[in-house]
């Protein structure tokens, strides 16, 4: 090839859309993207093939590359003895779960960079995370080695291993269906309180990641129960993580997670997927509470994504990076001199308010702003009114936003994911809502007929990825399970029933082909695609829900709003297949937890009828109702729960288990009947 920049020839990877193969399209290493052109090569040559698997915000990932990946010698020795791929695991989320599953076999540890060997065959015999420049030119070696002069004792490995990951990707059905019960999470919570921080909220060790399915489930939990310790536990939890440096303080968004105890050090990549749920959990909790502080939160995080993270078609973008100038966190932070300079007479406030002192120092002089109280305690305290404390903040974030952004940004992977995108959505209506922004709204609209049309397949399904209006790779199971409950949600801000018909149409691909007959639970990955050593099967919640209880509530919320009793069923048996893990691991199936209270306790039905059903609507706004689906209709309606209701007359109808309450027309009053 003859792509060069700065003197260096261009590898496979200059002709990838990913920004993280991108990255690694000027390494001396001669990558291959993944596919059966380096397979095919690592058979004819009989050479071991590397797997390297990273993302574009990737920290580490960046170190190993600058340590390792452009050095000249290494490289060498990487292009002699091995077919080297580069993989970006938001890309290929197939691939990364697969070999991170053998490595965690092997090494009991996993994350990223993940760097994984494997037979021409793909079978993996060794691997890890970051690796410093000396070791690995040892295990490049070393493995060679063996290779040459014993291949059948890596081969006996492999094998091995291959089954190991077959095994840990099968799920074997419940002798019997265990009971979807209270007393179950009951039983979960009280086991899983003994690993809350009483002091910084979240868990009880470092890193601390913001784990928003955790806490929107214990929300829910505590509301639904009434149970005051678990909820000062998520108000705690709430309250520190946005006071924190996890949260950026002047421009709006959460990074990643927070490398310790006290929300205070980030690790300061910013993920469009921590951040669309955190804007669902933040709306949801100033719903419960009222805290005005969670509204800001909620705004603010939107305003991020709109400003830095959303292209001029309505995608949204997949992250920003750490790192700005091959440092992380420069682009956040500041040192004393730096805002005495911008700030001048407001130095003494900003530097109070946001802890430029011992709480905020982070290292090499510079600055943290981090936040340790509320606005009403904190104005009492500087001897000035809340409103004049607001407005001159205001206007410090302005001037230091205006200054930040003259530096140098932090890289943008701007390939939009179909799954994040649908938390996003899902996230815009949730905020929608509660405070009634028509703008999130119509963001939330554009960006959903944007999936449904670039990014469906010709089969029918959805397509995974996107990037400059090319939609690209079979969309995986995540990608179908979090547009159906974006198009639920969708369906419910609006009651247009086109969103319910779209949903329906994927669930009915989904479980064509992504269903596993046998288990009753979901492949990650479609039967249209070209088979890996193993399929993947996702049923641990992490920071982002399991693919496989993410269906289960969309086939629960469907089934409801179709009176499908075949969606029911499928969604209790997924339910039944995760029972015992939400008793043993808790913090590990969160949403599944979300399922189980619906079951557990009463679901209501909230149908509002006539002209001004969507007002009508409204007027839950302030209302927290945690086990809850509204329906509603100014016409007639093909729904099963709608379609005998008249809809020339306003009418609200509390529904449990298919009866409704007899109607009634202010929303005071079917609280009423909620209670």
């Amino acid at each position: 090839m003859d792509i060069r920049q700065n003197n260096h020839p261009a590898n496979r990877l200059a002709y990838a859309s990913s920004p993280y193969l991108l990255q690694h399209a000027h390494n001396p290493v001669d990558w291959y993207p993944w596919g059966d052109e380096a397979f095919a090569k690592a058979r004819a040559e009989n050479k071991l093939v590397l797997v390297s698997i990273g993302y574009s915000s990737c920290h580490w990932c960046h170190v190993m590359e600058r340590e390792s990946f452009e050095n000249e010698a290494i490289a060498a020795l990487m292009n002699a003895h091995y077919v080297c791929i580069k993989v970006d695991r938001e890309e290929r989320p197939d691939v990364d779960h697969v070999y991170m599953t053998a490595v965690q076999l092997m090494t009991q540890r996993g994350g990223w960079p993940l760097n994984c060997f494997t037979l021409p065959d793909g079978r993996p015999v060794y691997g890890g995370t970051y690796f410093p420049p000396v070791h690995w030119g040892h295990v490049l070696t070393d493995l060679q080695r063996v290779w040459s002069n014993d291949p059948k004792r890596l081969i006996e490995h492999a094998e091995r291993l291959r089954k190991g990951v077959i095994a840990a990707n099968v799920v074997e059905p419940p002798e019997e269906d265990g009971p979807f019960t209270g007393e179950v999470l009951r039983d979960m919570v009280k086991k899983w309180a003994d690993r809350w921080d009483p002091v910084h909220g979240g868990p009880d060790h470092a890193p601390k990641f913001p784990m928003p399915n955790n806490l929107e489930f214990l929300l829910r939990y505590a509301r639904t129960v009434g149970d005051a310790r678990t909820e000062r536990h998520v108000r705690l939890t709430l309250d520190q993580m946005a006071f924190g440096g996890l949260y950026d303080q002047i421009g709006g968004g959460f990074a990643r997670y927070s490398t310790d105890i006290r929300w205070k050090v980030p690790h300061f990549e910013k993920m469009l997927y921590d951040n669309a749920q955190l804007i669902s959990l933040y709306a949801q909790a100033h719903q419960a509470f009222g805290d005005p502080h969670y509204k800001r939160v909620v705004e603010r995080t939107i305003g991020f994504v709109t400003r830095e993270m959303t292209g001029p078609d309505g995608a949204f973008f997949s992250a920003l990076d750490a790192d700005s100038e091959g440092v992380e966190g420069l682009y956040y932070t500041w040192t004393r001199e730096e805002l005495a300079q911008v700030l001048g007479q407001e130095f003494d406030l900003a530097a109070a308010y946001y802890n430029v002192d011992a709480t905020g120092l982070w290292e090499h002089g510079r600055y943290i702003l981090l936040r340790t109280t509320d606005d009403a305690t904190f104005a009492a305290s500087f001897g000035i009114g809340e409103e004049e404390l607001r407005e001159r903040i205001r206007a410090i974030d302005e001037r230091l936003m205006e200054v930040r952004s003259t530096r140098v940004r932090p890289g943008l992977d701007d390939k939009a994911l179909t799954s994040w995108n649908a938390l996003m959505v899902k996230a815009l209506c949730e905020a929608y809502e509660v405070f009634g922004e028509k703008t999130w709204l119509e963001a939330a609209l554009r960006n959903m007929r944007l999936l449904l049309t670039q990014c469906r397949s010709p089969e029918g399904g959805l397509l995974h990825t996107s990037k400059n209006g090319k939609a690209a790779i079979n969309g995986y199971l995540d990608d179908h399970a979090f547009v159906i409950e974006a198009l639920v949600a969708l369906y419910g801000v609006t009651f247009d029933e086109t969103w319910l018909h779209h949903a329906e149409r994927l669930a009915e691909f989904t479980i064509i082909h992504f269903m596993d007959e046998e288990s009753g639970a979901f492949h990650f990955t479609s039967r249209l695609d070209p088979p890996l050593i193993a399929r993947p099967l996702e049923m641990h919640d992490n920071v982002l829900p399991a693919s496989n209880s993410s269906m289960a509530k969309g086939l629960f919320l469907l089934g409801h709003l179709f009176d499908n009793e075949r969606y029911l069923s499928i969604s209790n048996d997924l339910l039944a297949l995760a029972l015992p893990g939400i008793a043993a691991h808790p913090s590990a199936h969160s949403n599944w937890a979300q399922l189980l209270l619906a079951h557990a306790y009463p679901f209501h039905e909230i149908a509002i009828m006539g002209p001004d059903a969507l007002a009508l609507h409204k007027g839950f706004a302030r209302h927290y109702i945690p086990n809850r689906l509204f329906l509603g209709s100014n016409t007639a309606s093909t729904l099963p729960l709608l379609k005998d209701k008249p809809a020339d007359t306003n009418a609200i109808f509390v529904c449990l288990e298919k009866t409704c309450a007899l109607p009634v027309n202010t929303v005071e009053a079917a609280l009423g009947q909620l209670r």
